[in-house]
């Protein structure tokens, strides 16, 4: 692993913030969200090995696993308590910080996020089966095909050819992170973990997403003390990409309950 780009939209030095983007997005997505948010926050991001203008992951025999490896760097921004904004595999990073260290969090805003362990879901299992097949038999492009038709903003095979390159680079870094977020290798749902987090939490889905998304958002709010549901209509999985002004809206919403 090499350099992590970093990025930072100015705002309310009295109220640091951390976003965290999904797989296969960068921080720069956060971008429209700040701007919305106009300086009510001192927000900060990174981009995660391997996307943006962060260099390539490359996994040593003995380092972390790409989720730990990205929870690490997320971490390193912490130096006192702070709103922590997630999107899909960076909310489950969010998630997995408030359950270590739930003091060093203010508010915790999850959008989308894909812990599926909590929610076992027949079609997302046929779907992590599909992936591992094709890339069990070389088949990168129709693993990405695959995850995109279902998580992306748009088609896969409508994206410029090298959007499709770079995400049939980065498919593999999909499946690494199966057993954190299928099998909860990071324990993060380990019993009276959720339970401890006092904050405001605001778990946020699209109307349009996934059923297993739904079915997250319920398992992990019953464990919430203090957590609130919203449902952005006519939205996917992408929806702080092509929804901006109504993510940023809701944001605003759990940074005034804390």
């Amino acid at each position: 692993m090499t350099g992590i780009h970093k990025r930072h939209w100015p705002g309310d030095k009295d109220r640091p913030a951390l976003a965290l983007h999904c797989m296969m997005g960068s921080g720069a997505y956060w971008g429209p969200i700040a701007k919305r948010l106009e300086g009510r926050v001192d927000l900060k991001g990174f981009d995660m090995p391997g996307h943006g203008r962060s260099g390539p992951w490359t996994p040593g025999s003995e380092g972390p696993d790409f989720h730990t490896a990205v929870t690490r760097i997320a971490a390193s921004f912490i130096d006192r308590p702070l709103d922590l904004i997630g999107h899909s595999l960076g909310a489950t990073v969010a998630l997995r910080i408030a359950v270590a260290a739930p003091d060093a969090v203010r508010s915790l805003t999850l959008i989308e996020p894909v812990l599926f362990a909590a929610a076992h879901d027949p079609d997302q299992t046929a779907r992590d089966r599909a992936m591992a097949d094709h890339l069990a038999h070389g088949r990168p492009d129709d693993a990405a095909r695959g995850f995109i038709d279902i998580w992306g903003a748009q088609p896969f095979d409508s994206l410029p050819q090298p959007t499709r390159e770079a995400m049939t680079r980065q498919i593999s870094l999909v499946a690494e992170t199966d057993d954190t977020l299928t099998r909860d290798k990071a324990n993060i749902l380990r019993e009276g973990g959720l339970e401890s987090i006092d904050v405001p939490v605001l778990i946020v889905a699209g109307g349009n997403s996934p059923p297993v998304i739904h079915r997250i958002a319920d398992a992990l709010a019953t464990k919430l003390a203090d957590v609130g549901r919203a449902v952005v209509p006519d939205a996917g999985h992408m929806l702080p990409l092509t929804h901006p002004d109504q993510t940023a809206g809701l944001i605003a919403l759990n940074l005034d309950r804390s």
